[in-house]
């Protein structure tokens, strides 16, 4: 029905014809263990609580919890929960040379308006069987959701679809800021911005706080939905996230805003 190498409609454009949710496109069985999805639940807990432990710390840990797991499994199902520690310390690892790094361009800039600056990242979202991805655009001045989508594999044309969605419903940003992950750095990503001249701005290697709102949002997300519906489907997931979304924007009064919603403030200053 979909046709990946179709030569005129994108995979996204046919999703939207045909009425499919493209996260649904991408879904397939996930291959974990149940001891392994809940390891990864747990690690994805406890990274509110202590984001700046490392794989030693993580496995002691988890050794203390009753797994009986190693540095190696530890490394892994970091990955696959998306884990960015918070170092210390100054980061001394190499950038991956293969993409280009983009300077960090919000530290003491004053952002007053909608549309000047969007934050966008991936995090992850487990479920009853199984996992899934959730990437979501932040407007920064406003805290409004300008855009989300799921996926099971952390892909650049994924997050460059949700970011392009975004901008045809909301308008073009001055700036997207990300963290230094593949799919944000890959010449796709970048060179989409680049080509519709909007800056790019990377967050420092091992420095979420460079990246605090979305960091905040996904801790609203978790806390005040996700662990609290535990899902069962991709379709019960999504339908979730779309109500809560629009609870966020809609009607959730948040004290940065003086206790205004996102979508208020969003349309006032647009």
């Amino acid at each position: 029905m979909i046709e990946k190498e179709h030569p005129q409609l994108s995979v996204l454009k046919q999703c939207q014809l045909l009425g499919l949710a493209r996260s649904n496109l991408y879904y397939q069985a996930i291959g974990e263990t149940e001891e392994n999805l809940l390891i990864m639940h747990f690690l994805d807990e406890q990274y509110f609580k202590t984001p700046f432990y490392g794989i030693r710390k993580l496995t002691a840990l988890l050794q203390q919890e009753g797994f009986n797991i190693n540095k190696k499994r530890v490394r892994r199902l970091m990955y696959k929960i998306n884990w960015q520690t918070i170092y210390r310390a100054p980061n001394t690892s190499m950038a991956n040379k293969e993409n280009k790094i983009y300077p960090y361009l919000l530290r003491n800039m004053h952002i007053n308006k909608a549309n000047q600056v969007w934050s966008t990242d991936i995090t992850y979202i487990p479920m009853r069987k199984g996992f899934m991805y959730l990437c979501a655009v932040i407007d920064v001045h406003t805290r409004y959701v300008v855009n989300w989508s799921l996926s099971n594999v952390m892909t650049a044309d994924w997050c460059l679809n949700t970011i392009q969605e975004a901008m045809r419903l909301n308008g073009k940003p001055e700036i997207v800021n990300t963290d230094q992950g593949s799919q944000f750095t890959s010449n796709m990503f970048t060179g989409f911005l680049e080509n519709n001249e909007i800056k790019i701005s990377m967050d420092g290697k091992g420095r979420a706080i460079d990246n605090i709102w979305i960091e905040r949002l996904w801790r609203s997300v978790k806390y005040e939905d996700v662990y609290l519906k535990s899902y069962s489907t991709v379709t019960e997931l999504e339908d979730g996230l779309k109500k809560y979304f629009i609870f966020y924007n809609q009607e959730r009064i948040h004290e940065t805003l003086s206790y205004k919603t996102p979508e208020k403030v969003y349309k006032q200053a647009a």
